[in-house]
């Protein structure tokens, strides 16, 4: 079989290329190793959710994947609250001020991920979906790249996209290196319904055993992120039900009263990945195959469909070029990317070393930061604005 471009991996980064790709008139094929689950019919609600900046949001909608969520599972997010560890130091967001009609959105991984392939299925005609299999191997030619699934099937490509995770076998598969170090911290989360309203407001504490947010849910529900020390994070994930809700309030500083657990805790390991090269002759690669960030700012998959969307739009304009593959082609790509992944890179890294440090002068020091930010609306706009779109 061949194929102008070839996804490996369907999650929502490399689903959401395909999506954007399916009126190209390209021949597009998606591999994917997990067979696709349908939502539930209860009213559960999905612990792992993403906030999805306005401009992503924007890109989602122009794909038709917006408007296929459950708009009552959609929460905006109008305001944003950060507290350093001594709990008076804050900065404050707001999204009237910044000037937009919000900050971001929260929606569940299984809601996004659900929509993104209702929109792959209603074009299935014009995409092949190989879903599921695994690739066994990946042999590359001059011109073209030859995919060996592990049922013995062949695909021939022209360009092969790498949106296979932080794990990246395609990535492995083509030699380029990575810069990595764990942080020995784990994400705890879990959903509580509140006391209190949230009133559309995510909070965000930066504390000495870890970063906690409360991002809103709807109907008075709120979505935690703990990211803590291995060991904490399994103290978290031992205690009771009840007694994890009084640990989170307390941590809060009861802002939003008292909690009632409705999803219990899991977790993720955290780590930090650099790769050298977003591209190699016939590869791309996209999401978190192409960068590992830590969740503290809250813009992994924000940053993953900003790769989606140059990649879409250097594809859609490369004029007369017939060969997707061409490393000249590919090299816009990478210069286009490289200066917004690496300075998010620098500053979620150095954010988590600079309030992972116990030193209490760098605590008075981070903390008196947090405050002078907020004192200035043009640098906290700045901030905002570039997390917007």
């Amino acid at each position: 079989m061949k194929f102008d471009m070839v996804v490996i991996g369907g999650g929502l980064v490399g689903a959401s290329l395909v999506a954007a790709l399916k009126n190209s008139g390209l021949r597009i094929a998606l591999i994917e190793s997990h067979e696709s689950s349908p939502l539930p019919t209860d009213e559960s609600w999905d612990s792992r959710v993403y906030a999805i900046s306005p401009g992503s949001a924007d890109f989602l909608r122009d794909q038709e994947i917006w408007q296929r969520m459950d708009a009552s599972r959609l929460t905006p997010v109008y305001d944003m609250s950060v507290f350093g560890d001594d709990h008076c130091s804050h900065i404050h967001f707001s999204a009237y001020e910044t000037g937009v009609a919000e900050l971001a959105y929260i929606i569940e991984n299984r809601q996004l991920q659900a929509a993104v392939w209702a929109v792959l299925q209603s074009h299935k005609a014009h995409l092949d979906i190989i879903c599921p299999a695994r690739c066994a191997a990946i042999i590359w030619h001059d011109t073209h790249a030859e995919i060996q699934l592990e049922d013995g099937r062949k695909l021939e490509t022209a360009l092969v996209i790498g949106a296979d995770g932080i794990n990246s076998w395609t990535r492995q598969q083509a030699g380029i290196e990575v810069s990595r170090h764990p942080y020995q911290q784990i994400g705890v989360v879990a959903n509580y319904s509140t006391e209190l309203p949230h009133r559309n407001i995510a909070h965000q504490w930066f504390r000495r055993d870890g970063v906690l947010a409360l991002l809103p849910l709807t109907d008075n529900r709120v979505s935690m992120v703990w990211s803590t020390s291995e060991a904490h994070a399994t103290q978290l994930r031992e205690l009771s039900a009840e007694a994890l809700c009084l640990r989170v309030a307390e941590a809060s500083s009861y802002v939003l009263g008292k909690l009632h657990l409705i999803k219990p805790p899991a977790g993720f390991p955290l780590n930090f990945v650099h790769v050298d090269h977003l591209i190699k002759p016939r590869l791309v690669l996209i999401g978190d195959a192409a960068h590992g960030i830590h969740p503290l700012a809250g813009q992994g998959i924000n940053l993953g469909l900003r790769d989606v969307r140059k990649l879409t739009e250097i594809i859609m304009e490369r004029g007369l070029q017939a060969d997707m593959g061409d490393f000249m082609l590919l090299r816009r790509y990478e210069c286009a990317r490289k200066e917004d992944i690496l300075a998010l890179e620098v500053v979620t890294d150095g954010l988590q070393k600079l309030f992972n440090n116990p030193n209490p002068t760098l605590a008075r020091i981070r903390n008196l930061g947090l405050e002078i930010t907020n004192h200035f609306p043009f640098i906290k706009n700045q901030l905002m604005r570039h997390a917007l779109s």
